[in-house]
């Protein structure tokens, strides 16, 4: 008999024993079933790196099934299709052609694969707050073993722990309940896709139709801005929360369904002359490591029609898409003036650099490898910017922005890496001589237009962060953005990568991101006292790093003077204290914990908290800006480590707590280890949730934290250390997981809503 019906006839029976005013009400997907995916599911389970790519954030996702190859897959020689839920495909049927196949029917009479894999899991639950069996293996770099139905059998005999949820506190029983109900009902599906409301639809007809102007001068600036703007979760002011809209190439214009012109990137030859710029509601849970927020209204729209429409500038004709369009786009754009352009991203600063970190190409160890563990970011003022102002200058430096990764030609990495490493120096040589003839930078040369011109990036390792503000001590390394910097690093990150790319690419990609970092080295260094910026670089680069600094970078200024009157025995730290002076309010994270010794009558908390939240930040100021020799817990600690503390009134503050690994240079993309400082490891303890993927969590009543505190100055080996986990310590067998792990969310959706999104859990260990 087929399962789907023996499951049928099995609830019938058992629903006939039961009086008609007790029979259970059908299990609705949309009430019942996605709120179950989204609480035990979602954080492991969406975006490109889903396991299996079985993408449980939407019914879609879900009735799409899984597919063996995964997205990410750096050393593959060929490119593979694409496969981007709600835009490569579009039904059950055209996903199982791309190689999908479904985890809701069942086959071969037995049960579905989801049941099974949920079954697997109820049978062999983990004892609670244990540690995790040896055979059990977690993280990024996790080998997923991704059965079809038929071999299910042969899984469950070889991984008899490894059912669903994985490695993790499982399914209540109500919740295990709800599922088999609805499995058992044939997994019936109402979800309806998000609309937007009668406000959003106004204000996404306005913005099409600003996109679609009829013209070339109109159609070049439509076609910038889309490729700006395509990985925005856009939301708009008076839209509903938890709307967020994506511009998409439509092959029907606004008022008609969209058609999705799929293309493997934004700026890829649509394939017609005719097509459309158009928002679509991004569908789906949210989930917090690809929520790259843009908020737009109608301030915005007078900003882009001041900025790109306000003068006369011309075009005679829009660009072609062909490859040497998609390497240069400062070629591709040069109508559009270049003030216009860069203005647009210094307006929004964060955004852009948070789409380098939440696109897709942040994603593993080597990706993030040629990046510190923390910097600060900040940008030329664009009255100081060269490429704004000297045409002359602008016109010589303009062909040597081309960037690598259009030709994937295997045999060709070397010598397309070389050409495009010389075209770069070429345009180093050549800024570094038109600069030495500028003005020197002075305080003014920095732009701070909004809370935008500072921002922090921590690294996680295998992952990456970026906020607003100056926080953490002084790093040691900062950067410093310039019109053509800024958008190479845009295109060569987010807009030319292809996560589907093959391994030469893939290279291309990071070779070239090795280049970015040490521009923007080298772009900040020309603010220190010219007779210290050798020592400086020389600092960046220790070790291996010189082999780079002779064979792949260009010779730094050193003679021109900055204007800036830096004391030359400190310079990082003078400047950094002048720059925290000059940023005052527009320095969106004052940090008193991390920089407790600049603190006013040593107050080392934040205004505004009870006595005890307050006590506690002033006692977690001792754990802050330590090297690991100092405090020997480091050593223990994962990256990105989250600590919730609660009062006796119920109120609660979240801190991550975020390991800096120092290396004596960050010049290449393998051997890490080879160059990493452990005892230079320091702690950046700061308010919120600084990282999309928290590697653990403890949780600490306020009248606990001074015991906390002191066991952590005092774990100087694995033994001690596991006694504070012991008592504080959230591992993923913890009985409360859920609860604390998604507090997390709730508590970035109490201070700032239109940020919240489901955290992943893909990295968190069981310490």
């Amino acid at each position: 008999m087929p399962y789907r019906l023996l499951a049928g006839l099995t609830l019938l029976l058992s629903c006939c024993t039961l009086q008609a005013g007790d029979l259970p009400a059908p299990v609705s997907y949309t009430r019942d079933i996605q709120p179950i995916l989204t609480e035990k599911c979602v954080a492991c389970h969406a975006c490109n790196d889903a396991p299996c790519q079985l993408n449980l954030g939407s019914a879609e996702g879900l009735l799409r099934g899984a597919n063996k190859v995964p997205v990410y897959q750096g050393e593959r020689s060929q490119a593979v299709d694409p496969t981007r839920l709600f835009y490569d495909a579009n039904g059950v049927s055209a996903w199982q052609r791309k190689g999908f196949y479904s985890v809701l029917e069942p086959r071969g009479g037995q049960a579905a694969l989801m049941t099974r894999m949920l079954e697997l899991g109820q049978q062999a639950p983990l004892p609670p707050n244990s540690k995790l069996p040896d055979s059990i293996a977690l993280g990024i770099n996790r080998e997923n073993v991704c059965p079809l139905p038929e071999e299910f059998n042969a899984y469950a005999a070889a991984h008899a722990t490894q059912g669903m949820p994985l490695a993790v506190t499982g399914l209540s029983e109500a919740e295990y309940q709800t599922l088999q109900r609805w499995m058992a009902a044939g997994a019936p599906v109402d979800q309806q896709p998000l609309q937007p409301n009668a406000a959003e639809a106004s204000q996404i007809a306005t913005w099409e139709a600003q996109l679609n102007l009829p013209g070339a001068r109109q159609a070049l600036v439509g076609r910038w801005l889309y490729e700006h703007l395509f990985l925005a979760h856009i939301y708009f002011e008076g839209g509903e929360p938890g709307h967020f809209f994506q511009w998409v190439r439509s092959r029907t214009p606004s008022g008609q369904p969209v058609d999705i012109i799929a293309t493997r990137r934004p700026n890829d030859d649509p394939g017609r002359r005719e097509f459309y710029y158009r928002l679509v509601p991004v569908q789906g849970v949210i989930v917090h490591k690809t929520h790259i927020t843009y908020p737009v209204g109608p301030k915005k729209l007078q900003r882009v029609r001041e900025l790109f429409y306000a003068n006369d500038w011309q075009a005679q004709a829009v660009p072609g898409y062909g490859p040497g369009h998609r390497a240069n786009p400062f070629l591709t754009f040069e109508a559009i003036p270049a003030k216009a352009r860069y203005q647009f991203m210094l307006d929004n600063a964060e955004y852009f650099v948070r789409s380098f970190i939440r696109g897709p190409v942040c994603r593993g160890q080597i990706a993030t490898d040629v990046i510190r563990d923390q910097f600060w970011v900040l940008f030329q003022d664009p009255s100081s910017d060269l490429y704004l102002s000297d045409a002359r200058y602008q016109g010589q430096a303009t062909p040597l922005l081309a960037m690598p990764g259009q030709n994937d030609n295997v045999g060709s990495i070397l010598s397309l890496w070389l050409s495009y490493r010389d075209r770069r120096n070429a345009y180093e040589d050549l800024r570094r001589d038109h600069y030495a003839k500028a003005p020197t930078p002075d305080w003014p040369s920095l732009w701070a237009g909004n809370d935008n011109a500072w921002l922090t990036v921590f690294r996680h390792y295998d992952s990456a962060t970026v906020n607003k503000g100056l926080i953490g001590d002084v790093p040691q390394s900062m950067w410093l953005f310039d019109y053509p910097l800024l958008e190479r690093t845009y295109y060569q990150l987010v807009v030319n990568f292809d996560v589907y790319g093959n391994v030469a690419h893939q290279a291309q990609t990071r070779l070239y991101f090795d280049l970015i970092r040490n521009g923007a080295e080298i772009n900040f260094l020309r603010l220190m006292p010219a007779e210290r910026r050798e020592d400086l670089l020389d600092g960046l680069y220790e070790n291996a790093g010189k082999i780079k600094l002779w064979l792949d970078y260009q010779r730094i200024d050193d003679d021109t003077a900055s204007s800036l009157g830096l004391d030359k025995k400190r310079p990082m730290r003078d400047f950094a204290e002048q720059l925290l002076r000059h940023a005052g309010a527009l320095n969106a994270a004052p940090d008193p914990i991390n920089r407790c010794y600049l603190a006013a009558g040593g107050q080392c908390s934040r205004p505004g908290l009870s006595p005890a939240l307050a006590d506690a930040e002033q006692r977690l100021s001792r754990l802050a800006a330590l090297p690991a020799a100092r405090l020997k817990v480091i050593d223990q600690l994962p990256e990105a480590t989250m600590l919730r503390i609660e009062d006796s009134s119920g109120r609660r503050e979240v801190y991550s707590l975020l390991r800096n690994r120092a290396h004596s240079n960050v010049a290449f993309l393998l051997g890490e280890s080879y160059r990493y400082q452990s005892r230079l490891d320091t702690l950046t303890i700061y308010p919120g949730v600084l990282s999309s993927y928290p590697n653990f969590m403890f949780n600490v009543p306020a009248a606990e934290v001074a015991a906390f505190v002191d066991a952590m100055q005092q774990a100087s080996d694995p033994q001690a250390f596991e006694k504070i986990v012991e008592r504080w310590g959230i591992r993923r067998t913890h009985p409360q997981f859920w609860t604390w792990f998604h507090d997390l969310n709730r508590y970035i959706k109490e201070q700032d809503p239109r940020e919240a999104g489901v955290l992943d859990m893909n990295r968190y260990e069981n310490l």
